[in-house]
């Protein structure tokens, strides 16, 4: 082989030998799910209280609320909404989705039945409601998301 060939395969094995190590290496992968993976598109949920806790972060934003059951008691969800950014471009923001602001969240429980919902709207005490699910995750289609196609 010529130098300069075998030059370039040094380069490309030194290159992925160190993408490797640089992989291994790295914390956790988040892997981003469909809606199906997690939810159940039979099992409806109407969770209404005030939120006490917002994660901001991708690839899904999520609203953790207190809710009061039927006995009294006080149990908290986590709501899974889109990405930041697609809530932001909805009209969403950290100023709206404080702690201590209470809200309404139409959506759909967990597969395992644990307090975990994907959300679908969320609707303000004044009326304001906003569309916080991800179009083409398998979510069922209701005609509520103008962006899904008919």
């Amino acid at each position: 082989m010529r130098k300069h060939t075998r030059m370039i395969i040094r380069i490309a094995v030194a290159g992925f030998a160190l993408a490797g190590l640089i992989m291994a290496a790295g914390g956790p992968v988040v892997a981003h799910h469909a809606f199906s993976a997690e939810f159940d598109p039979n099992r409806p949920v109407v969770l209404r209280g005030p939120i006490v806790r917002v994660e901001w972060v991708n690839p899904h934003t999520w609203i953790h609320l207190e809710v009061t059951l039927d006995d009294g008691s006080k149990q908290v969800w986590m709501v899974e909404g889109g990405t930041p950014n697609t809530l932001l471009r909805r009209g969403l923001s950290r100023e709206t989705i404080t702690p201590g602001t209470v809200i309404v969240v139409d959506g759909y429980q967990s597969k395992d039945r644990s307090a975990r919902a994907n959300g679908r709207d969320v609707t303000f005490e004044d009326g304001r409601k906003f569309f916080m699910g991800s179009s083409g995750t398998g979510a069922p289609r209701d005609g509520r998301d103008a962006t899904e196609l008919r």
